[in-house]
């Protein structure tokens, strides 16, 4: 048992995943395993694996794969590398140099995948009270084992309810004045705006969704079907979540697609989300 009385994760049953993406108790399924990793991409994982080893050493506690490789829905060519880390301390400045060049390495060597991204929090960070609903639920939920001890082990169970969904993504206020600011200071390109509005479009469909997580009863990390779901209760604003999923897997870089995101859905969404379900802890932005 965790000290709030929930039981961990070591003491789980294995359920089949319903289609909500809840166990058989009713309980957030870890949605990812490295069984499901496809062919093309268990050699980037085994790099990558091997490397966060040698380079990280007695610095890492835990090392994690999220995203849609361990999903098994990941596009060779198109997809990303998403890996978290959790360091026995607080990252350094040399810590993260040294994720950048681990990752621009695998991104450099291996065509399957387009670009490579690591979090790196402390073990510390993860595990604490303020983090229980946010980073401690994306680890126990959204995050598969790569390397040492699995931290979802001394984390709680989550059912999909208001309190996860204020934790996660009630902080969307305070995102969209720093994101007005990277589309400032990109330079204009199809190149550089791509990114953002692939990010972007991600941020607000996941916060669409979590806004109506708790009426729908479930988990998802598929951006159709979290759009889908979002649409049920927020018919007239359906569409704009719709495409906004379609650009989160096939993006563009379209300065008017982020302009209507930062003016127009996002302001939106954001005090539709504190109306329904408050605004987020403070705890800074990442």
């Amino acid at each position: 048992m965790t000290g709030n009385g929930h039981p961990t994760h070591r003491t789980r049953r294995t359920h089949d995943l319903h289609p909500t993406g809840l166990d058989s108790d009713g309980f957030i399924a870890r949605e990812g395993s490295l069984a499901r990793v496809p062919a093309a991409f268990r050699p980037v994982v085994a790099a990558a694996s091997a490397r966060l080893a040698d380079a990280f050493g007695a610095r890492l506690h835990s090392a994690y794969l999220y995203g849609s490789i361990p999903r098994g829905t990941a596009r060779v060519g198109v997809s990303d590398l998403d890996l978290l880390l959790a360091l026995r301390a607080e990252p350094t400045g040399a810590d993260r140099a040294d994720a950048d060049a681990l990752g621009a390495a695998l991104d450099e060597e291996f065509g399957q995948i387009d670009g490579c991204g690591t979090l790196l929090y402390s073990r510390a960070r993860l595990l604490s009270a303020p983090e229980r609903y946010d980073l401690g639920w994306f680890v126990a939920c959204l995050c598969t084992p790569l390397l040492g001890e699995d931290l979802a082990a001394r984390l709680p169970r989550y059912r999909p309810g208001s309190l996860l969904a204020r934790e996660t993504n009630g902080d969307l206020h305070l995102l969209l004045p720093h994101w007005r600011r990277r589309i400032a200071a990109a330079d204009g390109t199809e190149q550089a705006l791509r990114p953002l509005v692939r990010f972007m479009s991600r941020h607000l469909v996941r916060t669409g969704f979590t806004l109506v997580m708790p009426r729908w009863g479930g988990w998802t990390s598929d951006l159709h079907e979290m759009a889908e779901a979002f649409a049920r209760y927020y018919p007239e604003h359906a569409d704009r979540l719709r495409a906004a999923a379609l650009l989160g897997r096939e993006p563009v870089g379209d300065a008017d697609v982020l302009a209507s995101y930062v003016d127009e859905l996002g302001p939106w969404l954001a005090a539709e989300y504190a109306r329904v379900h408050g605004e987020k802890s403070p705890k800074g932005l990442r």
